[in-house]
């Protein structure tokens, strides 16, 4: 991600305005790192002469030893400057908080004991130390869309790497509570050595959160850019989009392959808060045999949006049809051959198909006769009176369905009533596989369709026959009475 990018997509999470509230325990460094912000990256890209030299004059004050320099909150600049880069605007702002209080750190106390701190969130001065913690909060959760955290290894000044490790716990405690996006500095005048990456990598690992080693009075243009970046990928997913092939998204939820792919989505998301985590969200979706790749296809950090492509093995295709339609398919000739059979199936289907739903909704139901099924009788002259004119007769079969309720009972001696019960609640116990529980060795479903079948096929023919001849001539003679007689 270039430079443009990163600003670009940090003031896309952030509405325009990038503030960066920069806080850690006293003599870390901070304000010479707001200082390096100022004069690398912001007053650059001032357009305006007048607010460049005031971003410049508004600098906090740094110097080396044990003396306190900050002793009040400051924004600087105080009003937030408009920065251009390329054909991209923003505005940025960076917060100099009052540190946490050290061993034999010097300034936070006078002749009459703790030094009182001016503050924007008070009228009365308050104490050093509590400013420093109300001011941790207030600058954080109000008045920052990042927070920058500066410690250091000892190697900066005159004090040891354990004076600042509970302030430095005690900050980034605040900040992973307050929730805001977050990062580390650490700032050493030996970043590139071994025990310098050893200890970012144990605070990264206790806190769970990026750790940068970096000599801050040195620090260039690229160097505030990987930090902004570092920054970029602390912010949280908004949303995950899945893209997996067509021919999956199409199948029915109800599918096991399409199921697997649901879960596997469901597992891979779940644990997947930041930007930072999409470097891991690969690895459960390798678990699913369904699923032959999974790749990041697109992270756009400003909306907060990824997306993942997932693609299948190419044999899951067959197999899938084959579950479906229950045949083999092993060549693109015998795909054409089934889809032309299916294709005339649905043809006589869509026919009955509304005479289904009514048959089952009402207990009757009509299929329509299509013009393929009509058949026109020769024409014939017809005479009225003193006029003529012509006879056109058409016979077209439609379909009638009636639904019958069929009854089957059957009815076992068991033994005793209590024998007999006890078998009920037995039955009940799992009413969705109650069919397949057996009686006598046969299973319910295979009783009671054999009882069904029989009533069914004792039907005789005649019967069949005169059902048929007595709808035919109430539909053409249009009867609105009718009366049976069954015996």
């Amino acid at each position: 991600m270039d430079n443009q990018n990163i600003i670009k997509s940090i003031a896309a999470r952030t509405n325009g305005d990038i503030y960066l509230g920069v806080v850690g325990a006293v003599r870390t460094g901070k304000s010479t790192f707001i200082k390096k912000v100022i004069e690398t990256l912001v007053v650059p890209n001032i357009e305006d002469e007048y607010e460049r030299k005031r971003t410049l004059d508004e600098i906090p004050q740094s110097a080396k030893g044990k003396t306190i320099m900050t002793t009040e909150p400051k924004f600087v600049p105080n009003t937030a400057a408009k920065i251009n880069i390329d054909d991209f605007s923003c505005n940025i702002k960076l917060i100099d908080c009052v540190g946490y209080l050290i061993k034999d750190a010097k300034g936070y106390e006078d002749e009459n004991g703790p030094r009182l701190v001016k503050t924007p969130w008070y009228d009365d001065a308050i104490p050093f130390v509590e400013a420093a913690e109300i001011g941790t909060e207030k600058v954080i959760k109000d008045h920052s869309t990042i927070g920058v955290v500066i410690t250091t290894d000892g190697s900066i000044g005159d004090f040891t790497r354990s004076d600042y490790e509970e302030a430095e716990k005690r900050v980034i405690d605040e900040l992973k509570e307050i929730g805001k996006p977050f990062i580390v500095i650490l700032n050493s005048v030996h970043p590139m050595l071994p025990e310098t990456a050893r200890l970012a990598d144990r605070l990264h690992t206790e806190n769970d959160v990026p750790v940068i080693p970096m000599n801050i009075d040195s620090m260039t243009e690229k160097d505030i850019y990987d930090i902004l970046r570092e920054a970029l990928y602390e912010f949280p997913i908004l949303d995950v989009e899945i893209e997996m092939p067509e021919w999956i998204a199409i199948l029915n939820s109800k599918n096991e392959v399409k199921k697997s792919y649901i879960e596997s989505i469901r597992s891979s998301v779940d644990n997947v808060d930041k930007l930072r985590d999409i470097e891991t969200i690969n690895t459960k979706f390798l678990d699913n045999p369904n699923i032959e790749k999974a790749y990041i296809s697109n992270v756009d950090a400003g909306t907060g949006v990824v997306t993942i492509t997932l693609t299948s093995p190419p044999e899951l295709y067959s197999r899938v049809l084959h579950d479906i339609i229950q045949i083999d398919v092993s060549s693109k000739a015998g795909l054409l051959s089934l889809f032309q059979e299916y294709n005339e199936a649905k043809k006589e289907y869509d026919q009955f198909k509304y005479a289904l739903k009514m048959v089952k909704k009402t207990g009757y139901g009509i299929a329509n006769p299509t013009i393929e099924d009509m058949k026109l009788d020769k024409p014939e002259v017809i005479k009225q009176g003193s006029r003529y004119g012509i006879k056109l007769k058409a016979v077209a079969p439609s379909i009638h369905m009636i639904r019958v309720d069929v009854q089957s009972t059957f009815e076992p001696i068991i033994g005793s009533e209590v024998q007999s019960k006890e078998l009920i609640d037995h039955l009940l116990k799992d009413k969705e596989n109650i069919w397949k529980s057996e009686i006598f060795g046969r299973s319910i479903d295979a009783i009671v369709q054999e009882g069904i079948q029989s009533k069914i096929s004792m039907m005789p023919d005649n019967i069949r026959y005169k059902l048929q001849t007595m709808l035919t001539k109430v539909v053409n003679k249009g009867s609105n009475n009718l009366f049976a007689i069954v015996i």
